[in-house]
């Protein structure tokens, strides 16, 4: 259940209309032979990974959602919020473990962190001799 409060990351929308296109180009090829049928596996598939996968923010935690499950993290054990070198969000846990946030890009960590009811730290006061 998705609250007001709660700030959800999704991958683009055009990836579930082209395993749909996907879906429907394969059928051809899975009615000419039946043990071609589970070749429609693979479009629906990333079809409902495309639709399900992401990440969940709000103040007391992360959901981070794949094709089967998912994963709740407490904000009590993240460490730190970062990017990596390909520019998606990194978490990284008290633990030393290092987590991708699905769907999530270094440029919407602003967001992410509102999510908590926190404010990030105005970069113009901490520059020194603006």
């Amino acid at each position: 259940m998705s609250t007001p409060d709660t700030v959800r990351f999704r991958f683009n929308q055009a990836i579930l209309a082209a395993a749909v296109i996907a879906f429907i180009g394969a059928l051809p090829l899975a009615n000419a032979r039946a043990y071609l049928l589970p070749v429609l596996l693979v479009p629906l598939g990333v079809g409902v990974w495309a639709w399900r996968a992401g990440t969940d923010a709000d103040s007391r935690e992360l959901r981070l959602r794949a094709l089967f499950g998912q994963r709740r993290i407490g904000w009590d054990r993240v460490a730190e919020l970062a990017t990596d070198a390909r520019g998606r969000a990194v978490a990284r846990l008290d633990d030393g473990q290092q987590l991708v946030l699905p769907a999530v890009r270094g440029t919407d960590l602003p967001r992410l962190v509102s999510a908590t009811g926190q404010n990030l730290p105005d970069e113009a006061a901490e520059t020194p001799g603006a």
